[in-house]
C-alpha cells in the first residue's frame, strides 16, 4: 500500500509499504478515505520529537471497514467510521472513567496511545491507503448512512473538534461567559466554534495570522491581532477591566512572538493576565516533557517560566492534557448531523495522498491561506 513515511526532519515521502492487516481478533481493517495533517504532526515533521524514521504518520482518520476480526461484534464491513486519535482498550481503569487519552493497556508502560505518533505506541498512522484499528468495537465511531456528504466535517471528530471542545470543558465555559482563546490554528478555531455552540456571550481569539483570524471573525468571534503584552490590554478592555471568564491555550510549546522568536511561555503567562480572578484555563496546546531542539534552556527540560504567583493570587484553576475524544465525539457527531456544527469551515486545502509531502511543507511554512490540510486517499 501507499503511505506517508517519516524519514527525518522535514523529510516525508510516499512509499510502498507492506499492507496493513488484522493482527488480533478484536481488530478491523479500514480503507482510508480521508486523513488530515494535524499541527502536532508538524512537531514530528520538524524533528522536535523522538519519532523514529520509518514511522507512518497520521492520527486524524476516517474510512470504510473492509475486514473485521473474528471477535468484533458491533462494527460491520461496509461501515463508514471515524477513528479517535486515542487508541484505547475500553476496559482499563482510566478507560472505565472515560479518560481514554490515558489508556493503560494500549501502550504498555505509558498512559496513552495513538496512531502514527512519537512515543504513543507501535501503531502506524492513517496517512495511507489502509489502517489497522485495534479494539475496534470500542474505538470505531460508526457514522450516519449519509456521512459521505459531510466527510470533511466528520473527519474532524478524530481529533481537533473534540480537542477544541475539550479546551472549553477544561476551562469551564458556560452560557453567557466571555472566553479568550490563544491561537487561531485549527484547534483554536475549534475551541472558538465550541464556545459559541455552548452559548458563550463573547469569544476573543488572539493570533498574528490575519487569514486565520478572518475565519474566527467569520464564525462570530472577536479577532485580536496582537501577541505581545497589548493583547492582554485588549482583552481587559473588551471585558470592562475584569478579564475573561475563561481562557483556552491552543498553541503549545512552539509559540512565537511577532518578530518570530520562539517563546514557549508566552501564551500561558498572557492567559493568567487576561483571565479574571477565579477564572478557568484549559490547556490543550502540546507541551513536551523535554524538547532538545528548543532555544530556551528551561524548555529543553520541558519546563516553563510560568507566572505561578499571579496564577495563585488570582485563585485561577487550570486543566490540561490531550482530549478524551470518545467523551465527546458521538455528541459532536449529532451536532454535525443536525447542522448545528460545521467544523469543515477550517479546511483550506484538499490534496491527494500523493501530494502529502507538499502539503506538509506548505502547512509547516505557515503559508498564507493554509489552515487545515485534508488528504483524500479515495474510496
Amino acid at each position: 500500500m501507499k503511505a506517508l513515511v517519516y524519514k527525518g526532519p522535514r523529510d516525508v515521502v510516499i512509499n510502498n509499504v507492506p499492507d496493513a492487516k488484522i493482527e488480533k481478533p478484536t481488530d478491523v481493517l479500514v480503507k482510508i478515505t480521508t486523513s488530515n495533517i494535524c499541527g502536532s504532526d508538524l512537531h514530528m515533521y520538524e524533528g522536535r520529537t523522538s519519532v523514529e524514521a520509518g514511522k507512518i504518520l497520521g492520527h486524524e482518520n476516517l474510512g470504510i471497514v473492509i475486514e473485521a476480526g473474528s471477535a468484533v461484534e458491533r462494527v460491520k464491513v461496509g461501515d463508514r467510521v471515524c477513528l479517535p486519535f486515542n487508541i484505547s482498550c475500553g476496559f482499563c481503569e482510566n478507560c472505565e472513567r472515560g479518560q481514554t487519552a490515558f489508556c493503560l493497556i494500549a501502550n504498555p508502560g505509558n498512559a496513552g496511545a495513538a496512531y502514527g505518533y512519537a512515543e504513543m505506541g507501535p501503531y502506524s498512522g492513517g496517512q495511507a491507503e489502509y489502517l489497522r484499528v485495534p479494539y475496534a468495537d470500542f474505538n470505531c465511531l460508526v457514522l450516519p448512512p449519509d456521512a459521505e456528504e459531510k466527510e470533511n466535517d466528520y473527519v474532524m471528530l478524530s481529533d481537533i473538534f473534540p480537542t477544541g471542545y475539550h479546551a472549553t470543558e477544561l476551562a469551564g465555559v458556560k452560557p453567557g461567559d466571555s472566553v479568550v482563546i490563544y491561537g487561531a490554528g485549527p484547534v483554536g478555531l475549534m475551541a472558538a466554534h465550541s464556545a459559541l455552540i455552548k452559548g458563550a456571550a463573547k469569544v476573543m481569539v488572539v493570533d498574528m495570522h490575519e487569514d486565520r483570524l478572518a475565519l474566527a471573525e467569520k464564525i462570530g468571534a472577536i479577532p485580536i491581532n496582537k501577541v505581545d503584552e497589548s493583547c492582554v490590554d485588549e482583552v481587559l478592555k473588551l471585558t470592562n477591566g475584569r478579564g475573561a471568564d475563561c481562557g483556552c491555550e491552543c498553541v503549545g510549546y512552539q509559540c512565537h512572538d511577532h518578530p518570530g522568536h520562539e517563546v514557549p511561555n508566552l501564551t500561558m503567562n498572557n492567559l493568567v493576565k487576561s483571565v479574571k480572578a477565579t477564572g478557568g484555563i484549559g490547556v490543550v496546546g502540546v507541551f513536551m516533557p523535554e524538547d532538545p531542539g528548543a532555544s530556551d534552556e528551561l524548555a529543553k527540560q520541558g519546563k516553563l517560566a510560568f507566572d505561578f504567583g499571579t496564577f495563585f493570587t488570582k485563585g485561577q484553576r487550570m486543566g490540561t492534557g490531550q482530549a478524551n475524544v470518545k467523551a465527546y465525539n458521538r455528541k459532536l457527531m449529532h451536532l454535525i448531523q443536525q447542522g448545528k456544527a460545521n467544523p469543515s469551515f477550517i479546511v483550506s486545502h484538499e490534496l491527494p495522498l500523493d501530494k502529502a509531502a507538499e502539503g506538509y511543507a506548505s502547512f509547516d511554512a505557515r503559508e498564507e491561506g493554509w489552515t487545515k490540510v485534508v488528504l483524500k486517499t479515495g474510496a
